[in-house]
């Protein structure tokens, strides 16, 4: 016999908001069965009205607030709610660095982890305005090229002007390469037809620099009047020192294609990191946040307990943020990144910093990690910052068979990390420290953190 659910699609009810999930939204509690409640914050007294109930849980809107929450602040602009780039802009921000550390301790908690500290979340004086990096979308909408996001879970398009989690100089060049584009009558991306040129826009500015990259993401190969529009753009925005356009010519989710061609001056822009200068290019990856990626970078050398005499290896090194710091503390850095621009960039990088210690290669980090072991590589520390996958077994396998003294990892999804600190401690390796969380995206639910795993003494 089907088990019938506490409530039905279409009912009205009143309840109190008890905690928010990892994707920021409310939990009501109903007989113990869980409503999902978008935009609700802990505490609040809300009158719903049920969107879906599935067998073990259920969605519901907020259709009237009877209680709000203290901790609650009005919102600029109910946009970046709906199209989750800013999901928590509702809620107060010393809130939002107490629940990012919550998402820590329940993960670990759950994982039967609970003995492990966790510090507080290490926050921003100013957690907006922050990211260094935008790829906006392009859409007709009411018969004009216009940049905006999309509703989220849907391709419903929503026009923004400004992203209040963007470095507004980003938000002003989107808007001028917005008009341009469309004084060329250049025609927007059409998702479901799959026509029309323009895609995304992306721009980067440097931190330190204020250097600007705009990228002209296109569906097609040929760009009509590309020498006007750059030459228009660069005109307009005298800090643009790099105008590029990247070929998408697939039906895919994914922003950046293969190609990218120089439209206007260089190929990257310039930033500066903890006092070392960093070649930026469009591919590269590169954190968006750079006050925090301060932050988290020197907290994550400090862990590494450095003296000169060691050898580190980076994994996922990318164009050698950590490494080229690594290298300033020890006698040699080794590193490794599966995009080989990144090992490029990184390369150059080390040169443009006069850095001679460092070796870097192309590949995975497992079989690079298997070969280093092969070749009688025994590094002291190995430092790792993975994407949100985390790291396979095989080289949590392989990075133990090197015996470093110390794993430093810095994590940016707190459940990935997780399982790993369980596998690595298969391998001999345990927490001693609290583990330490950082908001490099204030305004939303993610958050980032460094933790350091030692060897156990046998």
């Amino acid at each position: 016999m089907k088990k019938k659910t506490p409530v039905t699609k279409n009912d009205e009810l009143t309840a109190t908001i008890t905690d928010l999930t990892y994707q920021g939204m409310g939990v009501a509690k109903i007989d113990g069965y869980p409503l999902f409640v978008a935009g609700a914050l802990p505490g609040e007294q809300v009158k719903l009205h049920v969107l879906k109930a599935d067998k073990k849980y259920g969605f519901a809107k907020a259709i009237e607030y009877l209680t709000t929450s203290p901790e609650r602040v009005a919102v600029g602009k109910k946009e970046l709610v709906q199209t989750g780039i800013a999901p928590l802009q509702h809620w107060a921000y010393p809130a939002q660095l107490k629940y990012k550390r919550k998402l820590v301790v329940d993960l670990l908690q759950k994982a039967h982890l609970s003995h492990l500290e966790v510090a507080q979340t290490v926050g921003m004086d100013e957690p907006r305005h922050y990211r260094n990096k935008a790829q906006v979308p392009a859409r007709e909408y009411q018969g004009q090229l216009t940049t905006g996001f999309f509703r989220r879970g849907s391709h419903n398009f929503i026009p923004l002007e400004d992203y209040e989690i963007q470095d507004p100089r980003i938000d002003e060049v989107i808007l001028t390469v917005r008009d341009i584009l469309r004084e060329f009558n250049v025609p927007a991306y059409n998702e479901e037809k799959h026509t029309g040129v323009i895609r995304n826009v992306m721009v980067r500015r440097g931190h330190y620099s204020g250097e600007v990259m705009v990228v002209l993401i296109t569906r097609t190969k040929k760009l009509k009047g590309v020498a006007e529009i750059s030459a228009k753009i660069q005109e307009q925005c005298p800090d643009v020192v790099s105008v590029q356009q990247n070929i998408n010519p697939d039906q895919t989710n994914v922003i950046l294609g293969k190609t990218t061609k120089v439209m206007r001056g260089r190929n990257y822009i310039q930033d500066q990191l903890n006092g070392l200068t960093f070649n930026i290019s469009a591919q590269s990856f590169y954190q968006v946040n750079p006050v925090q990626t301060e932050k988290l970078y020197a907290r994550a050398v400090e862990l590494a307990d450095l003296h000169g005499d060691e050898t580190v290896i980076d994994a996922y090194c990318g164009i050698g943020t950590i490494s080229l710091s690594l290298a300033k503390a020890a006698k040699k850095v080794y590193g490794v990144e599966i995009v080989p621009q990144a090992i490029e960039d990184a390369k150059e990088n080390a040169r443009l910093n006069k850095l001679d210690n460092l070796h870097f290669e192309v590949g995975t980090a497992e079989e690079t990690m298997k070969k280093w072991a092969d070749d009688g590589i025994k590094p002291a520390v190995i430092v790792v910052d993975p994407p949100r996958k985390g790291l396979t077994a095989d080289f949590i396998e392989a990075a133990a068979k090197t015996a470093p003294q110390k794993i430093v990892y810095v994590s940016c999804n707190p459940a990935t990390l997780v399982r790993d600190i369980e596998r690595f401690g298969e391998q001999g390796y345990s927490v001693k420290r609290p583990l330490e969380p950082f908001d490099q995206f204030p305004q939303t639910t993610h958050v980032e953190s460094v933790t350091v795993l030692e060897r156990t003494e046998k």
